[in-house]
């Protein structure tokens, strides 16, 4: 079975119930303390701390835990392609998939093309 690591559209979308997520709502699904902060934020932002501390506690059930490692080698995953522009958080998020066996579940862009990607919008 695939495992998915999942960035924060991916999470929002899932939460939205956006059809073409759907899918992915009954699997494990993992994310990084990095992914749940911009979730946290932007659910504050939009919808109010209760609403934000739910989703929060949710999905930091499967979060992943970060080492050096990861950090390494998201950054210079980061250097390669500096011209698209990524996030820290989503390079961080790609990374931890690659190492994990996962596949990255984003509806960003500028990871379409890329291998080990599952690109959803």
């Amino acid at each position: 079975m695939t495992r998915y690591y999942l960035d924060t559209y991916a999470i929002i979308e899932i939460i939205k119930g956006k059809e073409s997520y759907k899918k992915f709502s009954s699997l494990r699904l993992y994310t990084s303390i990095f992914n749940l902060y911009e979730l946290y934020y932007s659910l504050l932002r939009d919808f109010g701390e209760e609403i934000a501390k739910k989703y929060f506690l949710y999905f930091k059930k499967n979060m992943v835990l970060i080492n050096d490692e990861y950090i390494f080698a998201a950054s210079k995953f980061k250097l390669k392609y500096v011209k698209k522009c990524l996030s820290y958080a989503d390079c961080l998020g790609y990374i931890i998939a690659l190492k994990n066996d996962m596949k990255f579940l984003t509806g960003d862009k500028e990871f379409e093309d890329l291998e080990n990607v599952e690109f959803v919008k």
